[in-house]
């Protein structure tokens, strides 16, 4: 079985609770600020994709704020979490929409890059470009290669809740992934987990999402609106679907 196949569960959530529901507000803050001027002329509320929603953070305060959004996570475990809001378990690979469905589609917190064939990791672009309306916006929030390369912590451990998590962390440069071994010890119970993600640089992205047909508009470097440099935080890349304007 696949690691996210297996991870995304309540020990997930555990170990990123810092990931709360007032980042996800700041989030969205950014999202309405870089959107602003492309915002189509309708009064009809803006439908929004929350890919790889996970607990639905930010799928709800997109919602709070007037949008028509969903989330999409691959997670069941996840997608229950309380309070209930619109969603779907999904592969991100093969989206179960109509072409054109949204006038936005939001991907947070690294969840791009997962699989080790990097046809399929491109099959997500395809996929944000084929449900996007002509004209329609993305986000991509990852991390930035370069600055977790250089500080990678490689043995950490933590006490959360009476656990103890172990975390062992790696950068593989044949595969150009980093890797991470969750250890965890509840009383006499052990569990191991893992993490694999692609650490891609900004170019290889920008030409992805081209040849997916989608306009890299604006690297940013953090939610705070800061424009991406080599030592950013964050890789954050927002565009639209090319082939028309919104409406």
């Amino acid at each position: 079985m696949a690691w996210y196949q297996e991870w995304f569960g309540e020990e997930y959530l555990e170990l990123y609770s810092y990931r709360d529901v007032d980042e996800a507000e700041r989030h969205v803050d950014f999202v309405e600020r870089v959107f602003e001027d492309g915002a189509p002329a309708t009064d009809r509320p803006l439908t929004v994709l929350d890919l790889a929603c996970g607990s639905g953070r930010h799928t709800l305060a997109l919602r709070a704020r007037g949008y028509r959004a969903l989330g999409l996570d691959l997670s069941v475990t996840l997608l229950r979490q309380p309070p209930p809001f619109p969603r779907l378990a999904g592969d991100i690979r093969e989206l179960p929409f109509a072409a054109a469905s949204f006038d936005r589609v939001l991907n947070f917190f690294t969840s791009f890059g997962y699989f080790d064939d990097e046809r399929e990791n491109f099959r997500v672009l395809e996929e944000i470009a084929r449900v996007l309306k002509p004209g329609g916006r993305f986000l991509i929030d990852l991390f930035n290669r370069d600055r977790v390369i250089a500080g990678l912590v490689a043995d950490e451990r933590r006490e959360l809740n009476g656990k103890t998590f172990e975390i062992e962390r790696w950068f593989d440069a044949d595969t150009e992934r980093v890797n991470k071994r969750i250890r965890i010890r509840d009383g006499d119970r052990e569990q191991s987990f893992s993490e694999s993600v692609r650490a891609y640089s900004e170019q290889e992205v920008t030409i992805g999402l081209r040849w997916a047909g989608l306009k890299l508009d604006q690297l940013y470097g953090g939610f705070d609106g800061a424009s991406f440099e080599r030592d950013s935080e964050r890789l954050i890349l927002v565009g639209r679907r090319e082939g028309g304007s919104e409406r």
